[in-house]
């Protein structure tokens, strides 16, 4: 009998999976392989949401391999001496698994590779798999990445992406390989109250439902604050619980300006993992440096504090942070407005964003997270680099009604209309009846700041 072992990481799904395919193709037998990684504790990036995430992504895992005959094997502690005992243990002459982009994930793939080969035995990376197009796929001349989104954009369209694999009908699992038990899914502090469920089945489950309900109106909805109308896979696109290949093309099956600016959507996650791919220092330094000064001193960590408390005393940018900590999620056009008030309005480091963001985003992911905070902080790829999103104009324009403020601001549930957005122009009277924050810094002179300090 011959047996391989698969490595799952962010891709934790049976379909479309090719290096489980390739696995389950080369051996008799494979052991499916979860390493829960004491590194991810160390640097801080197993936080609360994504445990208990995680945790449902686990559970369906290995409820979706016992019904094929198989099973998940769980191991806890460092990856490559985990995955060097589990293949010793097996007598595994192969493991598989799919290429990450981040430096950590680079690490590790060369300390896989060093240990595996200590043994005698061959480490076999696969094209990523959460991406619908691998980094480097593509490339223009004389770089190893695009650094603008649109050419590269007009580049992917072009490509032909790979079709879609079947889930397995049957993964043998040698018997006697040794498994810690699942981990359950926490409700201890720092896990949102409304926080969703993870698992393949899961997001197998909404993708069904969106593709069918909202992927059409995606184009004229996906700004629309109240409207919840985005598809919000996003969580089970960072786990790897759905394919992005399979959503592309159900997606373009479907056609229409709905399914267009959403596979242009998927684009812009796989530019982002493109660009980290190239350059790992992306994820803590500048892209493009602006030789920022940033705020630091009191002043800035009251501001700081008030921003991620919901309590700057502009409503949308308010309404968006609350519904971060209660639900692990937040929207788009919210996660534009909040990064875009942090960086230039309070003039504040885009780390100290991407920092608490991914202390509560479920789809906290490296390259979205942080080349999307650099883009919005004009550090990044932005090709206009000093753009400053106004909070009331952008408030008016997405929330023309002020329902998504009243949603998470409750405090302000008794402003009818759009005056809910300018609470401060309202009658002192009137204005002391809510317990509401006056403005941290009016929007003039949080813009005057930032002109000054980008040298404009």
């Amino acid at each position: 009998m011959t047996v391989s072992v698969l490595l799952f990481t962010s891709d934790l799904r049976l379909h479309d999976h090719p290096p489980l395919r390739a696995a389950l193709a080369g051996a008799d037998e494979v052991v499916p392989l979860f390493v829960r990684d004491e590194a991810l504790a160390a640097t801080g990036f197993a936080a609360p949401n994504r445990r208990a995430f995680l945790a449902d992504c686990l559970a369906d895992l290995d409820a979706g391999l016992r019904a094929r005959g198989g099973r998940l094997v769980v191991r806890s502690g460092e990856v490559a001496g985990q995955v060097r005992a589990v293949a010793a243990e097996a007598d595994a002459q192969e493991v598989h698994m799919a290429a990450g982009v981040s430096g950590f994930a680079q690490r590790r793939e060369r300390c896989l590779h060093e240990a595996l080969r200590a043994d005698g035995r061959h480490l076999r990376v696969h094209d990523a798999v959460n991406t619908a197009l691998p980094p480097g796929a593509v490339t223009p001349a004389g770089s190893d990445h695009y650094a603008v989104f649109t050419p590269y954009f007009r580049r992917w369209s072009r490509e032909r992406l790979r079709d879609v694999m079947r889930a397995p009908r049957a993964v043998r699992v040698p018997d006697g390989i040794r498994s810690e038990p699942l981990p359950a899914r926490e409700h201890a502090d720092g896990v949102s109250p409304g926080l969703p469920a993870g698992g393949e089945s899961e997001g197998r489950r909404r993708w069904t439902a969106w593709k069918r309900r909202g992927l059409a109106a995606y184009e004229d909805r996906h700004d629309d604050l109240p409207g919840d109308a985005t598809s919000r896979l996003s969580p089970h696109l960072h786990f790897g619980t759905l394919s992005p290949v399979e959503l592309a093309h159900g997606a373009r099956a479907s056609d229409g300006p709905g399914a267009a600016a959403f596979v242009r959507q998927l684009c812009w996650r796989d530019f982002h993992h493109q660009v980290l791919a190239a350059r790992p220092d992306a994820a803590t330094a500048d892209y493009r440096t602006r030789h920022d000064h940033w705020r630091t001193g009191t002043s800035a960590r009251e501001d700081i504090t008030a921003w991620q408390e919901g309590r700057t005393g502009y409503p949308v940018v308010d309404a968006a942070m609350r519904q971060l900590r209660h639900e692990g999620w937040m929207h788009n056009r919210g996660r534009l407005l909040t990064a875009s008030f942090l960086t230039k309005t309070l003039y504040v480091d885009w780390r100290v964003g991407a920092r608490h963001f991914l202390t509560w985003l479920v789809d906290g992911d490296v390259a979205d997270n942080q080349l999307n905070w650099q883009w919005v902080a004009g550090t990044g790829t932005d090709t206009r680099p000093n753009r400053v999103l106004n909070p009331v104009v952008q408030g008016r324009r997405f929330d023309p009604d002020g329902a998504y403020v009243r949603r998470w601001v409750p405090e302000l549930a008794g402003i009818d209309g759009p005056a809910v957005h300018t609470p401060w122009k309202l009658p002192a009277a009137e204005r002391a009846r809510y317990d509401y924050p006056e403005p941290l810094v009016g929007l003039s002179d949080g813009l005057a700041r930032f002109r000054r300090a980008r040298g404009r």
